[in-house]
């Protein structure tokens, strides 16, 4: 109750902003976890980071490559194991400093590092140098020809501030760590941080000395950025014209909010599929009642779980339409998916049969962990899948929380039944593989909380890194998804929708990564 109320107090407190129709008051369920830019490689955060802080390359708010802090970049001619990076002159970060090429090399050194969430995007290089202050060069174990696929949403950060504020090393999330950066940012994209009281309200202003002044609308002058979980309370925020734009608009409000005066709601498919994890590597299960032994480490067991969940009720009941019912965990934008793969029945006397030939007759229980403030309807989601799964003897407890405390349990391998949802950057099934499927080690399998380890799956994730061949290359992806397939390594449910509402005079259109770049909004 205290939260609520100081959320609605912060809420009413920015509306004098909304004197300038130059002020975005923009909403959505969760916050970003962290502000510092290799820390952590979810959504949110990546979404409030590409305000303030620039990769070189970004997708535009249809998906496709635009260029930001570098200009071009291409294989080195006699060279395929190396790709170089012109980079944009005259750019200055929020504090007057240069953007060079230094810059970038202790970007990408920073984010290969132990602390990053994102150093499985850089697996495949082996050095970065600084050819001149505007000349960078990747070197790759191997031709490489994805690349510049996995520098999207790879910040730029400026190595002198980072010195000058004990910022070097990436924040430690896991252990709870809070450094300059964890609250703190200096980049050198559209829009300076003004202030930031996580889970409350951050507050951003235009960069007028940003080098693209003249490339995007840049209408918005002033962004308040505040969190609100509650979705009914995120909805008449919108009604009440306390904020102008919120990322999730509940299935059960699109009708309303579309229908109100001055609102309006876009909806497009996401680039992101929301699926269950299992943990079929340990030998027995901290959260079940099955002792001595662990029944999900049986296959049939986990086919049994994927065969009694109703995706049509999920997205009938639940979505209210706003779905896409999924058989593999790749979203159809992803080179590898296909069709055939991700059909999907449901089929409850077959699910029994499995768990009788299995042991399981009689069922057993165990514990889901679910996010409520990441995914749409995430909780919903958890709570139809429980009555699903009781069907074949499955006693679920549901537990679930906010994702600041959910992801943790993942990443720190203490959960053995957890909702998660992926999106794909890239637009390539590596990602996937690198980060969910590969066995959790060092610089790879950061997500993979299954147990699932398979080497020469390893070996063939591994080599996608650097095979030039498309068709062999694409032939080795699908012998991936055979075996994560037949392995039934999760439970994918569906391929998620976005609604995004806003008043009238807010111009853009959904973005499928569920990113909105500021930058390229206008106001009527």
């Amino acid at each position: 109750m205290k939260k609520t109320t100081f959320l609605a107090a912060a809420l009413l407190a920015s509306t004098s902003l909304s004197a300038s129709a130059e002020t975005l008051r923009w909403a959505r369920a969760g916050d970003s976890l962290t502000l510092d830019p290799h820390a952590q490689n979810e959504g949110p955060t990546h979404t409030l980071a590409h305000q303030v802080y620039e990769p070189l390359i970004i997708r535009d708010m249809t998906g496709a490559f635009q260029a930001a802090l570098a200009t071009d970049w291409a294989p080195k001619a006699d060279d395929p194991n190396v790709w170089v990076f012109n980079l944009r002159q005259g750019v200055k970060y929020h504090d007057g400093a240069d953007f060079t090429a230094e810059d970038v090399v202790f970007s990408i050194n920073r984010a290969k590092s132990d602390n990053s969430d994102m150093k499985e995007l850089l697996n495949s290089i082996t050095e970065v140098r600084a050819v001149d202050d505007h000349t960078v060069e990747f070197v790759t174990d191997g031709p490489n020809p994805i690349l510049p696929s996995n520098l999207t949403n790879l910040f730029m950060m400026d190595k002198g501030w980072a010195e000058a504020n004990d910022a070097v090393t990436v924040q430690d999330v896991e252990g709870g760590e809070k450094t300059f950066a964890t609250t703190n940012a200096n980049g050198t994209g559209a829009y300076k941080l003004v202030s930031r009281e996580p889970d409350v309200k951050t507050v951003m202003t235009l960069n007028e000395d940003y080098w693209g002044k003249d490339e995007f609308p840049l209408d918005v002058t002033e962004i308040v950025y505040t969190p609100i979980q509650n979705a009914a309370t995120r909805v008449a925020a919108l009604l009440s014209g306390e904020v102008d734009f919120i990322q999730d608009v509940p299935v059960q409000d699109l009708g309303r909010v579309d229908e109100t005066d001055g609102l309006v709601v876009k909806t497009a498919p996401q680039n992101r599929t929301i699926f269950f994890g299992m943990n079929q590597g340990a030998d027995d299960l901290a959260n079940d009642n099955v002792d001595g032994k662990n029944p999900l480490a049986d296959k049939r067991v986990r086919q049994a779980m994927n065969m009694a969940i109703n995706r049509d009720a999920i997205k009938q009941v639940v979505m209210r339409g706003q779905s896409q019912p999924a058989g593999i965990i790749a979203p159809p934008f992803v080179n590898g998916w296909t069709a055939e793969m991700d059909e999907v029945s449901t089929d409850i006397d077959a699910a029994k049969a499995l768990m009788e030939e299995a042991g399981y007759s009689d069922g057993f229980s165990i514990q889901l962990d679910c996010p409520n403030d990441r995914y749409v309807n995430d909780e919903a989601i958890c709570q139809a899948s429980v009555g699903m799964l009781a069907q074949i003897g499955i006693t679920v407890n549901l537990d679930a929380k906010p994702k600041a405390q959910h992801f943790p349990l993942i990443s720190g391998n203490e959960t053995d039944f957890y909702m998660l949802g992926w999106g794909v950057p890239t637009y390539d099934s590596e990602y996937i593989f690198n980060f969910l499927v590969h066995t959790r080690g060092s610089d790879r399998g950061s997500w993979n909380s299954t147990g699932f380890s398979n080497a020469e799956v390893d070996q063939m994730i591994q080599s996608l890194a650097s095979e030039t061949d498309l068709d062999k290359r694409n032939a080795t992806i699908q012998s991936i998804w055979d075996v994560v397939q037949e392995e039934q390594v999760y439970i994918p449910i569906h391929h998620q929708v976005l609604n995004w509402g806003m008043t009238e005079n807010v111009g853009i259109e959904v973005s499928p990564e569920d990113d909105p770049k500021i930058k390229f909004f206008e106001l009527d």
